[in-house]
């Protein structure tokens, strides 16, 4: 997975965020969006986060990955 600096992810528009409004899990790439999925789902299984918020980072990782 490319390496995403401080800088970088701040330059990012929220659009590239799975949850664009706490600008968390960015999916700019296909490496990204992997990752974002494999952290929801870890979230999930420790009860961080709603298996309904980690089917939405699901469905907007996986346009992403699919673009490729």
């Amino acid at each position: 997975m490319a390496k995403l600096s401080e800088a970088d992810r701040d330059k990012l528009p929220a659009s590239k965020f799975a949850e664009p409004e706490k600008r968390a899990f960015p999916i700019e790439d296909a490496a990204h969006a992997k990752n974002a999925k494999a952290r929801a789902s870890q979230a999930v299984k420790a009860g961080r986060m709603s298996k309904a918020e980690e089917t939405e980072i699901n469905k907007k990782a996986d346009t992403v990955i699919k673009k490729g």
